[in-house]
């Protein structure tokens, strides 16, 4: 995969409608949004990661606001009620509405087409994943709550389907998860990530602490035969190993029967086949693959410092690369609600004196 300007050194923030990943990194989310700053910080990092680029908020802002100077649509969305989802998709019907309808901003439209063409000069079909300001945060996640489209073909149908992941972000979903959480409605802006697609041979997920339990030295990795959409949608049953963080050993290994697999479609887009019966129950991952997933899974946490939820796919090649990084959060929430069961003391053995009475 080639990568763009490879000789692009990082420079902090970016303002116009597009940023590289080698440009940005965790820091600039307000300009790239949590999938694209995870996706550069990854890059910056030297983890293996498909070569793309951000439609920047800077893009979504300029979009919005012709679209807010005729009507409004963040006050709309502030006076949502969330429980009252009639309400909600009746809004969600009309603001997606106004999206797909208005014209994308010329500047913007021109230079997200030439960056595409620069990243696949070849024609490679691409992803494009929302990437809001919001999302992959540590106190809260919008996994999955906004499009994301795959094996698009063509910078004209790129264009098509920014719009419409800057419209996902006023799904019923969306909305009523940001009234929920009480986020101000004005610093949540769209960027969208553009990236080259792996044709994998499997795909899943990985979690540096388990998901279940909690257990911090263990990592989990779940995956299936062909495009990951399978194992994040629940399409799927994936193979699930449990392996020790430190040791690499193996303690569980559930592989199931994986009936079916998700794959390019002639003229774009994905499409569901069967598989056949010498590999439905077949493990998808190796053992020397799942040891290599288990370090790149440790050097990922150590980058971040904190157990995190990852998206991988191995191509046909062999290659591992990772897709998405995003901090874990039900365990982290968990633990951060926790109180201790007795106040702090600056003299660690004050509790032994207590309990003596204080004698000498």
């Amino acid at each position: 995969m080639p990568t763009p300007n490879p000789s692009r050194k990082r420079e902090g923030s970016v303002t116009n409608s597009v940023a590289w990943f080698a440009d940005v990194g965790i820091a600039d989310r307000p300009t790239v949004g949590g999938k694209g700053g995870s996706l550069g910080e990854l890059t910056s990092a030297g983890i293996a990661v498909p070569p793309g680029f951000v439609v920047t908020t800077s893009a979504f802002e300029s979009f919005l606001s012709a679209l807010e100077a005729r009507e409004g649509i963040r006050d709309k969305v502030e006076a949502l009620d969330p429980t009252d989802l009639g309400a909600a998709t009746i809004l969600s019907e009309d603001l997606r509405t106004r999206v797909m309808e208005e014209p994308m901003p010329a500047e913007v439209e021109q230079a997200i087409m030439a960056a595409m063409r620069e990243l696949c000069p070849d024609g490679q079909p691409v992803a494009v994943r929302s990437s809001a300001t919001t999302e992959d945060a540590e106190d809260a996640s919008f996994a999955g709550l906004q499009d994301t489209f795959l094996w698009v073909l063509t910078p004209e149908d790129m264009a098509l389907k920014v719009r419409e992941c800057w419209g996902s972000l006023y799904s019923v979903e969306s909305m009523t998860y940001r009234r929920k959480q009480g986020l101000p409605e004005e610093g949540v802006a769209m960027a969208v990530v553009v990236q080259q697609m792996v044709d994998a041979k499997c795909a899943g997920v990985m979690f540096t602490r388990s998901p279940t339990t909690g257990d911090k030295s263990v990592i989990t990795i779940e995956g299936a035969w062909g495009l990951g959409s399978s194992v994040v949608s629940g399409e799927v049953t994936p193979d699930k190993w449990v392996m020790g963080k430190i040791t690499g050993e193996i303690s569980q290994r559930d592989i199931s029967d994986k009936h079916a697999r998700q794959v390019p479609a002639e003229g774009g887009g994905i499409v569901e086949v069967e598989n056949e019966a010498d590999i439905r129950s077949a493990p998808c991952l190796t053992d020397a693959e799942l040891g290599a997933l288990r370090e790149v899974g440790r050097t990922i946490e150590r980058h971040y410092g904190k157990a995190q939820d990852i998206e991988w796919a191995l191509n046909k090649q062999g290659n591992l690369l990772l897709l998405q990084s995003r901090p874990e959060t039900v365990w982290a929430m968990k633990d951060a609600e926790a109180k201790p069961v007795s106040a702090p003391s600056d003299n660690p053995m004050a509790h032994v004196m207590n309990i003596f009475g204080g004698r000498r």
